[in-house]
């Protein structure tokens, strides 16, 4: 499917990534899974630790999820050692580099994306992303990114 599968969140929409990130398929199909999520507070941020050391401690996944999951946390209205929102992140290339390896860009040849969060996110992202050449996707018509409706207002 892709080299590279981006979870893009904001507040909680980290929650439908949660059981794809525990899941050993995901980690087979491919080399790199990177979790981004923007969130106002760092307070918002108080599920990471848990989040963490349950793939460390997952049998099916940890050897994977050590060298494989990537997590990018960014906050947006407290000072954090990331405070811009994800899209800057991507239009400067700066999202890109270590953890994450490869190209420098969202690229639809070797990256799927997800989407799930506020409403503006889904928007902005799915414009963005169709702009390089991402087709959304659908259990009928698969696509390079895919948007998670159940939170979209």
């Amino acid at each position: 499917p892709g080299n590279r599968l981006f979870m893009f969140s904001t507040g909680t929409g980290l929650a439908p990534f949660l059981s794809l990130m525990r899941d050993p398929d995901v980690y087979a199909a491919y080399e790199q899974v990177i979790v981004v999520h923007s969130v106002r507070r760092v307070s918002d941020l108080a599920y990471h630790d848990e989040m963490v050391g349950l793939l460390a401690e997952d049998p099916l996944i940890a050897d994977e999820a050590q060298t494989q999951f990537h997590y990018i946390p960014t906050v947006t209205r407290e000072p954090f050692r990331t405070t811009r929102r994800i899209g800057a992140l991507i239009e400067d290339a700066s999202l890109f580099g270590h953890p994450v390896r490869g190209e420098q860009k969202l690229n639809p040849e070797t990256d799927r994306a997800m989407l799930c969060g506020s409403t503006e996110m889904i928007k902005e992202f799915a414009v963005m992303l169709e702009a390089n050449g991402f087709e959304e996707g659908a259990n009928s018509k698969p696509g390079t990114f895919v948007i998670e409706r159940a939170f979209v207002g």
